[in-house]
């Protein structure tokens, strides 16, 4: 393998945490008894391994998807590759400039405008003022945040601050250009303008990495794919096959998942139990999700209750969230409740159920908590043509009115 065609080359790299366990306590006379009783003693420390022993060459013009589940690794890679955070131990060689587009904020400075940020990130990229002056109207143009570009970014909505991010990084000309998960953060029609830039970097020679939940765009947007789970590679090579891990991984990890001890979140609240009530549903029925959920630990406050409906891609199809419905629920030691989703109507198939309790942080995340099987039963009156419903995630719930006879069989030709 020809060194000239590689832009990225990763040997043994590896990265640690030291994580303090210190003991949680919600007063200050239960904080004064807990140091009467055990002093001052330092809280016991443990080493956490985000990434361990990574080896992989990226090629130039290569397009590689990042995929994993929460806390695989996946992030901690784009910043070491980054250069935003050093790794514990290994080598990296990176041939080319960088562009990258991490966690909103990365790489901004809040005082500063929106117009002096393309110009810091653009000498960060060792640009000089006339190349930054060349794409400052395209920058400006893609991310449409002109009317605020002398404001202090400091002052910009999450999603302005992605616009002009994604624009700085896409169009400064890197070699190399790392994107995180932060395109959800955008609109549906931002983010089509963001993949579609991101294959214009690439049909340029230009190299891509990018770290996505959206299993569609990963396959859409890839040439090659990455699959990391709990910081090492498990599989570097076909975007379907990548992808396929990533969908068995929620599958081999349900056990864990249902066991409260493990799991992740502050620990406070469990989800104990949820089912759907029956085994399979129809595309057009109402579908409902019963759970249970107990207090394991002293709670004051008030938490609020999340439901993700899950494809096989691992593309969250919706979101049914207590908080939509001004529903905060009081401190108690068992709460009983039920989401019922009337619609959209989901597509024949099978879709996971992932639950979050959640205060001012995770108190409890449950990965495939329950399934929800659809039956191959179309809802609509005629079902003899499968191209009429091939495309799109759900089935819509639509009528259709006009003018003329309503056609009940094969069209003829008109007759000349």
């Amino acid at each position: 393998m020809s060194t000239n065609n590689i832009a990225i080359s990763v040997r043994g790299l590896s990265k640690s945490y030291t994580i303090a366990h210190q003991e949680r306590h919600i007063t200050l006379a239960e904080q004064a008894l807990y140091h009467m009783r055990h002093g001052f003693r330092p809280a016991p420390k443990e080493t956490f391994w985000a990434l361990k022993d990574l080896c992989f060459d990226v090629q130039s013009g290569d397009v590689v998807g990042i995929v994993g589940r929460n806390g695989a690794g996946k992030s901690t890679l784009l910043k070491i590759l980054s250069r935003i955070t050093e790794p514990t131990s290994g080598e990296i060689d990176v041939y080319g400039r960088v562009g990258s587009l991490l966690e909103v904020g990365t790489g901004f400075h809040p005082e500063l405008t929106g117009r002096e940020n393309v110009f810091l990130n653009g000498a960060i990229l060792g640009m000089s003022k006339a190349e930054i002056r060349k794409q400052f109207d395209a920058i400006v143009d893609f991310s449409g945040v002109e009317k605020f570009l002398d404001t202090p970014v400091k002052r910009y909505s999450s999603g302005m601050y992605v616009r002009l991010a994604f624009a700085v990084a896409a169009h400064l000309n890197p070699e190399i250009l790392i994107v995180d998960e932060v395109l959800a953060v955008g609109d549906s029609e931002f983010q089509g303008k963001c993949l579609g830039k991101m294959k214009d970097v690439a049909s340029s020679g230009r190299t891509v990495l990018f770290v996505s939940h959206f299993m569609h765009s990963v396959s859409m947007l890839c040439s090659k794919a990455i699959f990391i789970e709990k910081g090492t590679i498990r599989h570097f090579g076909s975007v379907e096959d990548a992808i396929d891990h990533y969908v068995r991984s929620f599958e081999q990890g349900a056990t864990k998942g249902a066991d409260p001890v493990r799991r992740s979140g502050t620990g406070e609240y469990r989800i104990t139990s949820v089912t759907t009530g029956k085994e399979f549903f129809e595309c057009g029925e109402e579908k409902t999700i019963r759970f249970r959920v107990e207090r394991m630990k002293p709670f004051a406050g008030k938490f609020f209750v999340s439901c993700h409906i899950v494809d096989s891609y691992g593309s969250t199809l919706l979101q049914c969230d207590s908080r939509m419905v001004d529903h905060w629920i009081d401190a108690t030691d068992i709460h009983e409740a039920q989401f019922t989703l009337r619609t959209p109507w989901l597509k024949p198939g099978t879709y996971r159920v992932d639950m979050y309790i959640c205060s001012t942080g995770i108190l409890d995340h449950l990965e495939q908590a329950c399934k929800i099987e659809v039956l191959p039963l179309l809802p609509y009156p005629s079902a003899s043509n499968a191209e009429a419903t091939s495309e799109g995630v759900v089935f819509a719930d639509f009528a259709y009115e006009g003018d003329g006879p309503k056609a009940t069989g094969d069209l003829q030709p008109a007759p000349l």
